[in-house]
């Protein structure tokens, strides 16, 4: 089953702008809010999604949204760069936009950027929440099903569709994974996964209308 997750959704007819909301009715995909910013993304198998949870030290890398934005998004560049540099030389990766990584080609004068990973974060008073998404062999043509062009896009973007804008970035899950493991020295295991205050959240608030719909 496919989810697609949303930001901050004004109205209905905002999410009728994002959404082929007849298309995921008749699918029966559901339509969800998530507590970062961000865009409207569409997941499923072949999506490989991620978070970071760090602590924000007073004057410190992460002590603003850019600042934060910044040296995340540069260490994952990183080492996505590294892995894929692995598979292929001339791989090359570039942050674009704010959180955007893309896989940009070169020929002559010509650059083409297409985007494989949206990222998005949510600040509290000590913590910040950074995730993302990773398209690594995921149904592209799906997209244009179910997700209208953005209201909003990256200069980048330049107004192409979905399937001109995208792409799969053709590694390994664990590939990713150990690399952003590696990256961030995330190399322990969660021993206790607090699984029933999970199911509660979910329950009780991220799966409810009030919730998803709430603006």
């Amino acid at each position: 089953m496919f989810h697609t997750h949303f930001s901050v959704v004004a109205d209905w007819f905002q999410v009728a702008t994002e959404v082929n909301v007849a298309a995921c009715e008749a699918d029966k995909i559901p339509i969800l809010r998530r507590c970062s910013g961000g865009g409207t993304v569409l997941q499923g198998p072949g999506c490989l999604n991620y978070s970071l949870i760090l602590k924000i030290e007073e004057n410190g890398l992460l002590a603003s949204i850019t600042a934060a934005n910044r040296f995340i998004m540069e260490r994952n560049r990183e080492a996505i760069q590294g892995e894929c540099r692995m598979q292929n030389a001339e791989c090359r990766i570039e942050i674009r936009g704010c959180t955007d990584l893309a896989l940009v080609t070169r020929h002559s004068s010509l650059v083409t950027a297409l985007k494989f990973s949206g990222n998005a974060q949510r600040r509290k008073k000590q913590f910040l929440l950074f995730h993302g998404t990773y398209l690594l062999n995921f149904d592209l043509p799906l997209i244009d099903k179910f997700l209208r062009m953005p209201s909003k896009e990256p200069d980048y973007r330049e107004g192409r569709a979905h399937k001109a804008f995208l792409t799969n970035l053709d590694l390994r899950a664990e590939a990713v994974k150990r690399a952003l493991r590696e990256a961030w020295g995330a190399m322990e295991p969660l021993e206790v996964i607090p699984s029933d205050a999970i199911a509660s959240l979910a329950r009780d608030k991220y799966v409810t209308k009030e919730w998803n719909f709430k603006f």
